[in-house]
């Protein structure tokens, strides 16, 4: 496509997909995929969300909290969240190699927790579509609309609590702020009063729940529901207290929390050795161990890393092929079998998300290297 919308992202406030400084993180080509292989990919994320809920369950039975890497200090509030119907998974985003060029769509991993790459997906990609003359149908994206509805979902499932969200993002990451703007906009269209605050503005009552202050009448305005762009094991590891007063909270019905402390059993990677335990040879899947696959090419990844992080690819014997170091090298790991993800004749690598809020609702790609990091550039696609 010749036309990204460059002039209505900058109209947003999303310059940082421009990048002008930089590679461009936002390009000009598309994905092209056929009717079949957008409603593959659609099967493919419904069918893992249900087998990710069985592993899920399987986990909390077998009592693998640690092996999953999740901190002590959260299992009550994992437990509690999973138990109780109310508290419902608002969105994540899977990732996938193949499913185009004839390569069959494998699981790679499951974003569950602090998913990004909406804005990108559900407004960049369709405004691309729009400013080049092209109808909605090309596009396997309804992401927008599908979050509306979870939205609404969500409030009717918890009609003893006011609809007001706070919606909270760490200063300082204008992407998770555009993420975040997106979710805002989708709640208020399902009828919730919302409003954002960076985590360190957010006031936090054990005795009354989750609050802003005014800035201009310097009241305290109070919210039942909160979402947090900021990952769960980094709360539980670095704010312990907060922690324990969000568990007490959700226990007594005094705030819902977007997304569930639960979400941490998808997130971890260690759920895909769980996967390929109870669903061994699945087409989805991949092989994932606890240990190197010795008689195999391996990528090896840390069980909460996140954005391609302390990623490793091994050749059978050991070599490291390609690898991308981080802040996460003192987790355990989990040890996936290797697949290549699609290429372009230019060497670059295409790598599928597939976004899911109550049901899979919208496809956009990552590209990059072989390891996909945080300076992959998103490419939009359309149906043909």
């Amino acid at each position: 496509m010749p036309n990204p919308p460059t002039e209505a992202l900058r109209k947003a406030g999303w310059e940082w997909m421009i990048g002008e400084d930089t590679v461009p993180y936002l390009v000009d080509q598309v994905v092209s995929v056929n009717t079949s292989e957008a409603e593959n990919y659609y099967k493919a994320a419904n069918t893992l969300y249900e087998m990710f809920v069985e592993a899920g369950q399987y986990a909390i039975d077998q009592h693998l909290f640690k092996e999953m890497g999740i901190p002590e200090n959260l299992i009550e509030l994992v437990r509690q969240s999973w138990d109780d119907d109310r508290h419902t998974h608002l969105y994540g985003r899977f990732d996938f190699a193949g499913g185009i060029d004839g390569e069959p769509i494998k699981l790679l991993e499951f974003n569950a927790d602090t998913a990004t790459c909406l804005p990108e997906t559900a407004v960049v990609q369709w405004a691309q579509l729009m400013m080049n003359g092209h109808d909605e149908a090309a596009q396997f994206n309804a992401v927008y609309e599908t979050m509306v509805e979870q939205f609404r979902y969500i409030r009717r499932g918890n009609n003893d609590l006011t609809p007001s969200i706070l919606f909270s993002s760490l200063e300082g990451y204008p992407e998770d702020f555009a993420n975040v703007t997106v979710l805002m906009e989708a709640a208020k269209e399902a009828g919730f009063e919302t409003d954002h605050r960076f985590i360190h503005e957010v006031e936090f009552s054990s005795e009354q729940g989750i609050f802003k202050q005014d800035a201009e009448t310097g009241h305290f305005v109070r919210y039942d529901f909160w979402f947090k762009l900021v990952p769960w094991e980094q709360i539980a590891e670095d704010e312990p207290e907060l922690t324990a007063m969000l568990t007490q909270l959700s226990r007594e019905r005094k705030v819902l929390i977007l997304n569930p402390a639960y979400t941490l059993l998808f997130q971890s990677k260690y759920i895909l050795k769980i996967l390929w335990d109870l669903y061994p040879y699945h087409p989805l899947l991949l092989q994932t161990e606890a240990r190197p696959l010795s008689y195999k090419q391996y990528v090896k990844k840390v069980i909460l890393g996140r954005e391609g992080a302390n990623v490793s690819i091994v050749q059978k014997d050991g070599t490291v092929l390609e690898s991308v170091g981080g802040e996460y090298g003192e987790q355990p790991s989990v040890y996936q079998e290797y697949v290549a993800l699609n290429q372009d004749e230019h060497g670059q690598s295409y790598q599928a998300g597939v976004f899911y809020a109550g049901e899979a609702s919208g496809l956009g790609f990552r590209r990059g290297s072989k390891i996909l990091d945080n300076k992959a550039q998103f490419v939009g696609h359309m149906v043909d």
